[in-house]
């Protein structure tokens, strides 16, 4: 007999018992599954975050008070978050900055961020206002789609005026041009010079569209504070990253001590992001995968109960030549066989899945993802097979063909 033949002949048996063995695949459906699908939700971040940074530009390097990364790398903890918060920059080390480099740094922009009450006739909320300099504009390459930018001239008198991002822009104004509209911030009325276009989170973040932008002078006087949260600098080449940022660093510590202040670029961030959500992808999948055992342990008991039910049969063909090669083969197809189906099943529920998802949520099947899941399912069904099979090998003909 083949190992073709002995194949045919699993997969008849599996076939016979059509809901049993779907029960049986079940561990291991829901196994693969939940893995390829939080995997894909993993990947599928990493994927948006790298998309958002990309956006932003690959030649601008950021200035921001402590060490926000900490001393492993990572994230700071509670020490490196107070540090973040203390008024330690000023507007006046940005501008040296720009006069000491004006061969590395091409512009820059100072930004504070605070909080208001924005009201639009009946409709109000609370806002992020976030305070930048008119040269944001070609920094971040951020044209207003709809009316204007603020002018230099209107930002150094502090004029209240003000940019909407266009998610608060339609959650204030709904249907109605907000341009040349007054919007009420903490009770003064601003005057809404134009809707910025979609631009997506920062550093995986709130997203800029729900930001409403106003002039850093304005801000100053208005919101009664000079705090500067972070100097954005966009270099003249991406090649020379590494030149400007050690060129502002030379700057930067004739006003601030090293552990002050931080100069970064979005590689560095964007590595730090995604080590994060690497592995908290890797320990989803390692969750979902206890599911791939239980399955296992499913297909062994459903084997060692059709080994036991099939005790005659194996004894007839034991009787008529069959070796215990052959039989343990038999029955390794028929676990292996439960195994591969459920683990086609589950990557086409995870993969509808995932379709299903990517409307709201950002969710990508990667080929490592689906071959792993794949690569485990089959192994597990070897594995948890063994045992039955061997039960079976190792039967007496005799004692197999007396068993009632």
């Amino acid at each position: 007999m083949t190992v073709a033949s002995v194949a045919r002949l699993a997969f008849k048996s599996i076939m016979l018992n059509k809901s049993r063995s779907f029960l049986t695949m079940l561990g291991v459906i829901i196994g693969v599954g939940s893995v390829v699908l939080l995997t894909s939700i993993g990947n599928g971040l990493q994927a948006y975050v790298t998309d958002q940074f990309a956006s932003l530009g690959s030649n601008i390097l950021y200035v921001v008070p402590g060490n926000p990364f900490g001393e492993n790398g990572g994230f700071g903890g509670e020490q490196s978050m107070i540090e973040s918060t203390r008024p330690v920059l000023k507007r006046s080390y940005f501008n040296q900055v720009l006069r000491n480099n004006r061969d590395l740094v091409k512009d820059g922009t100072v930004t504070a961020i605070n909080v208001a009450e924005a009201k639009y006739g009946q409709k109000s909320k609370k806002i992020t206002l976030y305070a930048i300099m008119s040269s944001y504009q070609t920094v971040y390459s951020s044209p207003a789609v709809k009316g204007r930018w603020f002018t230099d001239t209107e930002e150094e008198k502090a004029e209240r005026v003000i940019l909407l991002g266009p998610k608060i822009a339609e959650e204030l104004f709904g249907q109605v041009d907000p341009v040349n509209k007054k919007l009420l911030l903490n009770g003064q009325s601003y005057n809404v010079l134009g809707v910025l276009g979609e631009k997506g989170g920062g550093f995986g973040g709130p997203s800029f569209d729900n930001y409403v932008y106003i002039p850093l002078e304005t801000s100053f006087k208005y919101f009664d504070t000079e705090l500067v949260d972070s100097f954005i600098f966009e270099v003249r080449d991406k090649e020379q990253i590494k030149e400007a940022t050690l060129a502002i660093e030379k700057t930067m510590i004739k006003y601030l001590k090293d552990d002050e202040f931080t100069v970064f670029d979005q590689t560095q961030l964007l590595t730090t992001i995604n080590s994060i959500l690497g592995m908290l992808t890797v320990g989803l999948g390692g969750i979902a995968a206890i599911s791939l055992v239980v399955g296992g342990i499913g297909i062994m008991n459903i084997m060692l109960v059709a080994v036991t039910e099939r005790t005659r049969e194996i004894g007839l063909r034991k009787a008529l030549g069959a070796t215990p090669n052959l039989i343990l083969l038999q029955f390794l197809i028929e676990a292996a066989l439960l195994s591969v189906l459920g683990g086609l099943i589950g990557l086409l529920i995870a993969y509808l899945g995932s379709l299903a998802l990517q409307p709201y949520f950002p969710a990508k099947v990667t080929l490592e993802a689906v071959m792993l899941a794949f690569g485990v399912s089959t192994v597990v069904g070897l594995v948890f097979g063994v045992a039955p099979a061997r039960r079976a090998a190792k039967l007496s003909p005799i004692e197999a063909l007396r068993y009632e």
